[in-house]
């Protein structure tokens, strides 16, 4: 219905949505291009989504692994900590954030926002990592400290690899979480410069009017390389996040 009503104009969109338009309308994407000024909002978008998922998959995939390969309360205790914040809803916490996010500089800015996207994005993926590293022999890391391998030279050259599995299906999970993210761009981001491909497209809803046209052009759009992505790939994903969860 959305591709259908994106080569309408606004007032057949309003006569009926589900008839077919009277004239195809390329130029609706042209302007959606144009009006949302999708190359600065998708460079951004890109940004935020390439520090988050980053930080996510470094910080994640190291304290996963220290945590599953230590054993004793602390560690078990440092994991469920973890486990545990995923179930706080947002909404309790968002007004803190903002004010920290602030505090520290990270407010206003692309790459701020993906710091802090990192920090809420690492307790799920913590989850993954954790589980699947269990699947992984300790002897590889035995056998790379014998040979004078340090232990972070053997993380990231021996058991990281290991883990892509897991660390595809964090990746796109993220990816589609903060490419298609509202509220905390709307939160952090007051500049419209720095705006999102997802808060460029919402400006396109007035107080008295809508952009019906512009608006699902746009949509689609943006959304077209994660629906392309997540198709393509959808079953090492699920795999991903069967194995990790069952090795949990």
């Amino acid at each position: 219905m959305a591709i259908l009503n994106s080569f309408k104009n606004q007032s057949e969109i309003y006569r009926s949505v589900l008839s077919w338009p009277s004239t195809v309308r390329f130029e609706n994407y042209s302007d959606a291009f144009r009006k949302a000024n999708m190359l600065k909002s998708g460079l951004n978008t890109i940004i935020v989504t390439v520090t988050g998922i980053v930080g996510i998959v470094l910080f994640s995939s190291l304290a996963g692994y220290k945590l599953s390969r230590t054993r004793g309360r602390l560690s078990q205790g440092l994991f469920l900590l973890f486990v545990a914040s995923m179930l706080i809803p947002f909404q309790t916490i968002m007004v803190t954030l903002t004010k920290m996010a602030r505090d520290l500089g990270l407010q206003g800015s692309p790459f701020g926002l993906g710091v802090v996207c990192a920090g809420l994005g690492v307790n799920m993926a913590i989850f993954l990592y954790h589980g699947f590293v269990k699947g992984v022999p300790r002897e590889l890391d035995e056998s790379a400290l014998m040979d004078g391998c340090g232990e972070w030279r053997a993380f990231f050259l021996i058991i990281f690899p290991l883990l892509g599995p897991i660390t595809f299906t964090i990746v796109v999970l993220n990816l589609l979480w903060l490419w298609n993210d509202f509220l905390l761009p709307v939160l952090l981001l007051n500049d419209y410069r720095a705006y999102t491909l997802v808060l460029t497209i919402n400006m396109f809803f007035g107080k008295y009017s809508r952009e019906w046209p512009l608006i699902l052009a746009s949509l689609i759009l943006s959304s077209l390389p994660i629906v392309v992505i997540f198709a393509f790939f959808q079953r090492w994903i699920i795999q991903g996040i069967t194995d990790g969860a069952v090795k949990g």
